[in-house]
């Protein structure tokens, strides 16, 4: 670290006013910061804060997130060899997946971070380090067969219209990676949805580009919410293999037990809002058992009791990395108890109700983002109208 430290000490008057790389100092700036803890202070007036900073929170998010992404690659080759009914070790399948989305995460943090830094040249401003979990988070929610160059528009336009238009980081009021999901779902719906969005058979990696004639006993359709929203649910998979993950989805969202690991360490670290996690569940947990004590043919989601429906897509998913956004969530304790129980309400009212749609979770975090300032706002207002009140009633006790 020290040889490190002098190289970059060495680069830094080639970045600073006056060196010939002086306009990319932003640029050296974001890598320092990167690399090493800044140790300027104030020179004035009175700062408290404890040892956090943004770095630190991203980076303990993206640890969270590592459970996520090592059982998305295990994953990924599972339901590869199972497509072509090919038997393969757990090691070859973790391979395949390896090698299938480390190109879609290079994209994802190439055009996400290239974008930032042209922003911060352009605004003068520092490199913030918020898109080490939005970078991480998009090779998860989108299907694994989608095409690179389309998941390098949809970060490309999700960076640039639900971030950088609003101030960049801190200043977005909806979720970036949701963000991206969306465009990809409303621009090339074809691409999101099919018996091949989730499952990645190329060439590329050594076997055929389709799904061969004889993989159809062993790969019966997308997913198992897919199915279930024509009525269908003799291929929901048991809730053992909801928990564990080896079932079709999009790759960081099949495994509830890598996903509460996240939450485990998330909650335990402080980064996110156990009431905002707890009350997803709860309303997601509440409005499915209205559901499914309203069952009806029509609506086959109706027809999955609350623990099957908690565990698949990316209701978990959202619950525990979307809605815990601090940036585009609720702020105040009240709010969020209203703001993470009206996700899971919606997310699966969303899913049971609407055949076009079998995944509710992505909409209703939004939708909620777009809500969360008139929450807090309205919560706020209670408040003071109550202690206005108390106020009053203290008053006119004095009087008396």
């Amino acid at each position: 670290m020290k040889a490190l430290r002098k190289f970059m000490d060495k680069l830094k008057p080639h970045f600073q006013e006056g060196g010939r790389l002086a306009k990319l100092q932003s640029v050296y700036d974001g890598m320092e910061t990167f690399l090493f803890t800044p140790n300027t202070t104030s020179r004035s007036g009175v700062h408290v804060h404890d040892s956090n900073d943004l770095k630190r929170t991203m980076i303990t998010v993206v640890v969270a997130l590592m459970p996520c992404l090592l059982m998305a690659m295990l994953n990924t080759g599972h339901q590869h060899f199972l497509a072509l009914g090919v038997a393969a070790g757990w090691g070859e399948k973790f391979l395949f997946g390896l090698l299938a989305m480390l190109p879609v995460i290079v994209v994802s943090y190439g055009v996400g971070l290239g974008i930032e830094f042209i922003a911060a040249q352009i605004h003068h401003k520092e490199i913030q380090e918020g898109f080490l979990v939005t970078g991480i988070l998009i090779p998860l929610i989108v299907p694994i067969n989608t095409p690179l160059w389309m998941t390098a528009v949809a970060t490309a336009f999700a960076v640039i219209f639900a971030k950088e238009v609003f101030g960049g980081t801190g200043m977005n009021i909806f979720n970036v990676a949701l963000v991206t999901r969306a465009f990809l779902f409303f621009a090339y719906p074809s691409e999101m949805s099919g018996d091949k969005a989730f499952i990645k058979v190329d060439s590329a990696l050594g076997y055929g580009g389709s799904l061969p004639q004889n993989a159809i006993d062993a790969f019966s359709g997308p997913t198992p919410l897919g199915h279930v929203v024509t009525g269908d649910i003799t291929h929901v998979p048991s809730l053992w293999d909801s928990f564990v993950g080896f079932i079709p989805g999009s790759p960081g969202e099949t495994s509830m037990i890598a996903i509460l690991i996240g939450a485990v360490i998330l909650l335990f670290t402080g980064v996110a809002s156990w009431r905002v996690m707890l009350s997803v569940f709860a309303g997601g947990a509440a409005m499915a058992a209205l559901a499914h004590g309203c069952m009806s043919e029509t609506y086959g989601a109706s027809m999955l009791d609350v623990p099957t429906q908690l565990c698949l897509g990316g209701f978990a998913f959202a619950a525990v990395f979307m809605a815990t956004d601090p940036v585009t969530g609720a702020r105040t304790k009240t709010g969020q108890y209203i703001y993470g129980f009206l996700i899971g309400v919606i997310a699966i009212l969303i899913r049971t109700y609407n055949s076009g749609y079998p995944e509710g979770a992505m909409l209703a975090v939004l939708l909620m983002n777009a809500f969360a300032p008139l929450i807090d706002h309205c919560v706020v207002q209670v408040n003071v109208k109550r202690r206005l009140r108390r106020a009053r009633a203290a008053k006119n006790e004095v009087k008396v």
